[in-house]
């Protein structure tokens, strides 16, 4: 049994490289890149080609949409401007987004729109950060008008059309009655797009301009933002949503001429970056590192907590289970972690090899990147494969596996 320095086992490794080639032997993940960290070891396993009929080969430093796992890095400029006392978390947020003043909120979330009572109070930002301010993707009320309002109105990602420039993405958001009382239940994924629109109005800067200047700057993340520059263009693979039924790769975004080939009229905090392996890793680090970066600090050690740690009320975890358990026909069986922090899932018990207080997320786009302080381990796994099949999740679950044997001590 050789045992490498960094606390995973060399026989461990060899397994995981094993079980990921595996994956993309199998014609259904073109390639993918891993990357692994323990302590001060780093490993990184490149696999497979960027199309899906071959072509160059997946390297380590190719770009890959985050999708959902832009949540966890978008949160970061709301935490500073906490820390810097330019937002409190108990302040209502109308003063900044007078669009979701005097709110109404829907009798039933089945109900028609105008079967509404006001809202028992403001929205706070502490409503926005923990996804709970009353309107969000809920998949277990699809085909309720609200919902298709909410596509109808082009207010979430992967619709044909892209979503609008963010004042009139906030007009057509404010047209809406909310499910639920602000406070009240957690919901997914709105919030964190209202966050980038709210960083941007608090500070006057676009949201991209404050994530460079105070965290992908910072942390060298040199790769990451919200679109591809015409010169890395060459790193980004196409994106494939396979038809569920014959597996056909359908390109769902291209490179060249697609969704990330220049700047969006959204910068999505939801879903809309692209990034590296090495710069998720430097992200994460940072956050096992309790807010430093080498002897920078980027993020308070309290805000850090605040992020990584289970905010929801035991009712509130309800739904959130319910979502995760309910939908593992959807979700494959990815999300299964109880608990949610800001932007992230937060491990509260152990339902597989992952300890309590693991944190991070997972894309659509077939990313998974998390970060476990026990351990003191952070995981990204990165593929062009969307999850309209169960072949990315089911590779997430193997890395995650394969990952957990492979630690040595």
């Amino acid at each position: 049994m050789g045992k490498s320095s960094s606390g995973f086992s060399e026989t461990g490794l060899r397994r995981m490289r094993d079980v990921l080639a595996r994956h993309v032997e199998s014609g259904k993940i073109p390639g993918l890149v891993a990357l692994v960290s323990r302590g001060g070891e780093t490993h990184v396993e490149a696999v497979g080609t960027m199309r899906h009929d071959g072509g160059a080969p997946m390297r380590r430093d190719t770009i890959f949409r985050m999708a959902s796992t832009s949540k966890p890095v978008a949160m970061a400029p709301v935490m500073i401007l906490l820390d810097e006392c330019r937002l409190r978390l108990d302040d209502p947020v109308e003063q900044w987004l007078p669009e979701l003043a005097d709110r109404q909120v829907l009798k039933r979330i089945d109900g028609p729109l105008d079967d509404t009572v006001p809202a028992q109070r403001p929205i706070t930002v502490r409503d926005l950060v923990t996804s709970t301010f009353g309107l969000g993707m809920d998949m277990t009320a699809l085909g309720t008008p609200i919902m298709d309002a909410v596509f109808e109105q082009g207010l979430t990602p992967n619709l044909p059309e892209p979503m609008p420039e963010p004042d009139e993405w906030m007009r057509r958001l404010g047209t809406l009655p909310l499910m639920h009382q602000p406070g009240e239940h957690w919901q997914y994924h709105i919030s964190n797009d209202l966050l980038g629109v709210l960083v941007a109005r608090v500070t006057g800067q676009s949201f991209e301009t404050f994530l460079r200047e105070r965290v992908f700057g910072p942390l060298g993340m040199k790769d990451t933002g919200f679109h591809v520059p015409a010169d890395k263009m060459d790193r980004l693979p196409p994106l494939y949503a396979p038809d569920p039924q014959t597996g056909e790769f359908i390109v769902w975004d291209e490179a060249e001429g697609g969704r990330h080939s220049r700047p969006p009229a959204f910068p999505g905090g939801g879903g809309g970056l692209v990034s590296t392996a090495d710069d998720y890793h430097a992200y994460f680090r940072m956050l096992l590192n309790h807010g430093m970066h080498g002897s920078e600090r980027i993020l308070s050690r309290p805000a850090v907590q605040l992020m990584t740690t289970n905010r929801l009320t035991p009712e509130q975890t309800a739904a959130r289970t319910a979502l995760a358990t309910n939908n593992v026909h959807v979700s494959h069986g990815q999300g299964q972690h109880g608990g949610w922090g800001f932007g992230m899932a937060v491990r509260t018990y152990r339902g597989d090899y992952a300890p309590v207080g693991q944190f991070g997320w997972d894309g659509g786009s077939g990313t998974s990147t998390y970060a476990d302080p026990e351990n003191q381990l952070t995981g990204i796994l990165l593929t062009q494969v969307g999850a309209s099949v169960p072949d990315p999740i089911r590779l997430m679950h193997d890395f995650w596996t394969t990952l957990y044997q492979a630690i040595d001590d």
